[in-house]
């Protein structure tokens, strides 16, 4: 008997692949066995699909059976070798959309940024809190990274009998799709591109290649690399004076024109890259926030989360040449600008097709799959601990400004104010030989009070600093799980292969093309690794030297205080 379940719950699809419930409507389950939390099955209108499991119960009593869905039209092919039940065992999977069809129907219209050309509204609505940027929970599924899949019902890994026993006979079966529709591998793009379904015409300035270096892959370095300043930022008006916002003045070096953007434009650029780059760690931009925008910590503190990730882009050989960017950079026109932010969200190197932008140098030779299951496994490893020292370090240095800005400047004040009590009581002496301890004892109590403020200024100089770092590899290490995930994925597909090929059940030549694509990914997984290993490097030697060389500074300013004060009771 089929399984079935009854809704508890109404539940509005609301992506592809996913089906619609009603309340106390039964439903025919494809299996019992939920996938991260969703089941899949067919509701009473016939549609299939995916569904939460939380919103049904397992039927296990004897119950009225479902109502069996609508006969299909006579002349819809699809349906001529329909089983018994009236079901499909798994829908014919859809041909391959680029992402760029598909993405021109989410997109908001040019229309919201038509009245001003560097952001539509200064509302707290438009910097409502957002999730998974600075704060916590970035191990999480990011479902903005992935938003488009594939459409149309979703494939399963079950086929009929007699399928298999064909495809066995003939020599041609396929590599089963994911029935998890909504993982990283699959929204990516990246099943698409190792099952062949990718095609596009990949222009030479889109080409993106992988080289052998010295410790492994590496991306082919830009020729020309640059940098960019932020300056400090500025509060602006529109509308005679009744809407305001904050604008950055950007100064790229291979241009030397500045340009004003606004946080909306980093963000519209943050959420273009996203999209287009699947196993590339996008850094992360600083956190929305819906009050308190133009207050001046809050300023400040954004500024420097932007100037790291601007040192990030522009380090990155492959974000830093990416047309969204330089557009970003460069367009200081309004007209220019809409047209090339449209141009940007018509991207059809995007999804699938990105992986096919993918290259390896000639002659390179083939990964081995456990070889790059073992180096995942290495990074892996690395990245959980990383992860735990990034949030100790940030977490106690977080505890020890705190203390230097309230703990040790009191404690600090109040021995001077001790000193101070003592001084004054000796003043009531009016002996001459007195005044000159008199006025050592309170310079000495002025002493502890500048120390108490300088201990409250410092975090500024070396703490906070160290923290906006770490800020920045808590987003390089929460992208990383999906980037990984993307490329476990390939491998899976290429252990089907060859079992197909141990099986007779595939030919040799589909089997080694899927390798080939897989190993494309592999490259550029292993690249991406190799380009976080060297900025880490490169970031933390040099705000390590930073910390330590201000932590002298700032001592030796104390001992110098101290110093003066001891002068004093030597002509005392």
């Amino acid at each position: 008997m089929a399984l079935r379940a009854r809704a508890l719950y109404d539940f509005r699809a609301e992506n592809p692949g996913e089906v619609s419930l009603r309340e106390t409507e039964t439903l025919s389950l494809c299996s019992e066995q939920d996938i991260e939390g969703w089941l899949e099955g067919v509701n009473s209108r016939g549609e299939r699909g995916l569904f939460p499991a939380s919103y049904v119960e397992i039927v296990r009593a004897d119950a009225p059976a479902p109502p069996p869905p609508p006969p299909p039209p006579p002349s819809d092919s699809r349906y001529a070798n329909l089983p018994p039940g009236g079901y499909e065992p798994a829908p014919a999977p859809p041909s391959y959309q680029s992402y760029s069809s598909r993405y021109q129907h989410s997109q908001p219209s040019d229309d919201d940024w038509d009245d001003e050309w560097d952001d539509s509204s200064s509302t707290a609505a438009d910097e409502a809190p957002t999730p998974g940027y600075y704060g916590g929970g970035f191990h999480d599924y990011d479902s903005s990274r992935y938003r488009m899949s594939i459409p149309g019902s979703y494939s399963t890994t079950t086929s009929t009998a007699a399928s298999v026993s064909s495809q066995a006979n003939k020599g041609s079966a396929t590599v089963s799709r994911n029935l998890n529709r909504f993982s990283a591998f699959v929204k990516s793009g990246g099943e698409a591109f190792v099952l062949g379904e990718a095609a596009g015409f990949v222009r030479d300035g889109d080409k993106l290649c992988v080289v052998q270096g010295p410790h492994g892959p590496e991306w082919q370095e830009n020729p020309y690399p640059f940098g960019c300043t932020i300056d400090e930022p500025t509060k602006q008006t529109k509308f005679k004076g009744m809407k305001s916002y904050i604008s950055y003045r950007l100064l790229p070096s291979h241009t030397g024109q500045q340009v004003h953007r606004r946080y909306k434009h980093f963000d519209w650029l943050y959420a273009r890259l996203l999209e287009k780059f699947p196993v590339i760690s996008v850094p992360r931009i600083p956190e929305k926030q819906a009050t308190g925008r133009f207050e001046e910590d809050f300023i400040s503190k954004r500024r420097k989360g932007l100037v790291w990730w601007m040192d990030h882009m522009c380090s990155h050989p492959v974000l830093s040449r990416c047309d969204a960017f330089q557009h970003f950079l460069t367009c200081s026109d309004e007209k220019a600008w809409k047209q090339g932010k449209r141009k940007c969200e018509k991207d059809e190197m995007v999804g699938a097709n990105f992986f096919l932008t993918l290259s390896t140098m000639p002659g390179a030779a083939i990964l081995e799959p456990q070889d790059v299951e073992a180096k995942l496994d290495a990074f892996k490893s690395f990245a959980k601990r990383m992860d735990e020292g990034v949030l100790l370090l940030n977490h106690t240095a977080g505890e020890f400004a705190r203390k230097q800005a309230s703990g040790f400047k009191k404690e600090y004040q109040k021995v001077g104010m001790a000193f101070k009590g003592l001084g004054q009581a000796f003043e009531i002496d009016q002996q001459a030989f007195s005044g000159g301890l008199n006025q050592a004892m309170s310079f000495t109590a002025d002493a502890y009070d500048a120390i108490g403020d300088m201990f409250a200024e410092q975090p500024r100089q070396d703490l906070n600093p160290i923290m906006d770092l770490l800020a920045v590899y808590q987003g390089h290490l929460a992208n990383f799980p999906d980037i990984i995930h993307v490329q476990r994925g390939a491998l899976t597909k290429v252990r089907e292969s060859k079992k197909h090929i141990e099986e007779g059940k595939m030919e040799l030549q589909k089997a080694t093309e899927i390798q080939e694509r897989c190993n494309i990914i592999s490259y550029a997984t292993l690249a991406e690794i190799q380009h976080f290993h060297r900025i880490r490097v490169r970031d933390f030697k040099s705000q390590m030297q930073h910390f330590l060389q201000q932590q002298i500074t700032f001592f030796q300013k104390v001992t110098l205080k101290l110093e003066e004060a001891l002068q004093k009771y030597d002509t005392a």
